[in-house]
């Protein structure tokens, strides 16, 4: 083969490349990537989920992408709700509050007049309001139930969902429970559902805020040794953080301290070591540790014992 016709079929083999690699990253409009959780909605399902005045607040981040569970259905989990496919090809919401309510104590509605029946059973108060403002029978179907509690907790099932009434401080507010992410391991679906892809859009930046967790190599020592300390720092998809900076303070019982500075490996992980004597047998010495990246910061703590 001469060298003009290698160099041809080299560009040939090259465009090629490059133009799959294109197909492989462009966003296409009718998908969504949520870097929160790190799942796509496409087609269908996101004209179903994009539909709702508030989907985060309705229905959540995805779980999963669209897949055949186990019951046959093409679905798609999301924290508060599962989509699915009809046989018309329709979405359809997945009755995972009739299929997970479970009766307790029920409250009484004191006041007649803040309430309404839908199917002769009451919604009342701020779950009558919360009702109606978010798409009411529609979105919600019928209660199953009155208000219960349940565990110190105020809460009311609907078809599709359960609203749960919740103090914070002096604020007090209805929320939407993850039936979603309950409905899914209840179904006994694949875990492995639940793992983040890459996003098909190379430029997202998925990096929303990141999680640490830390190690040590011995959690019981002598007085008088060394210490290996190992940090993780993940997204909150949990991939790994790359170049993430971190700063690790060592407390020792006799209120002495020392400073470790540490950058992650490609797989997110970090390490230091350090040496120490003469510290009392039973004490604890303590790790703090600060990382950040991109402006996002992470902490966490370890710790381990002298036994003698």
């Amino acid at each position: 083969m001469t060298v003009m016709r290698r160099f041809f079929v080299l560009t040939i083999a090259l465009t090629f490349l490059l133009t799959q690699l294109g197909s492989v990253h462009a966003q296409s409009a009718d998908m969504k990537f949520f870097p929160e959780t790190g799942h796509n909605v496409r087609g269908e399902f996101l004209k179903f989920y994009e539909n709702v005045r508030d989907p985060n607040l309705v229905y959540g981040y995805p779980l999963t992408e669209q897949f055949v569970s186990r019951d046959g259905k093409t679905v798609q989990y999301f924290q508060r709700a599962r989509f699915e496919l009809t046989t018309s090809g329709a979405v359809a919401l997945t009755p995972i509050g009739r299929a997970l309510h479970q009766p307790a104590t029920p409250l009484d509605a004191k006041n007649p007049f803040a309430c309404e029946a839908f199917a002769g059973i009451p919604v009342c108060y701020a779950f009558l309001d919360f009702y109606k403002k978010n798409g009411g029978t529609a979105q919600f179907g019928d209660p199953l139930a009155p208000a219960e509690e349940n565990a110190g907790v105020f809460m009311q099932y609907f078809d599709y969902a359960r609203f749960e009434w919740r103090t914070n401080g002096f604020q007090s507010r209805v929320t939407i429970s993850d039936l979603g992410t309950i409905y899914f391991h209840t179904a006994g679906e694949d875990r492995a559902q639940l793992n983040s892809i890459i996003p098909q859009d190379a430029t997202i930046d998925a990096v929303l805020s990141i999680r640490a967790r830390a190690f040590v190599a011995r959690s019981i020592t002598q007085s008088n040794g060394s210490q290996t300390v190992s940090i993780v720092v993940q997204t909150q998809t949990l991939q790994p953080v790359a170049n993430a900076n971190g700063i690790a303070t060592v407390r020792f019982p006799d209120a002495t301290t020392k400073n470790f500075t540490f950058t992650t490996n490609q797989f997110g992980i970090g390490q230091f070591s350090f040496d120490f004597s003469n510290v009392k047998a039973g004490e604890l010495v303590l790790i703090e540790i600060t990382v950040n990246f991109q402006n996002l910061p992470g902490r966490t703590t370890t710790s381990f014992r002298i036994w003698h």
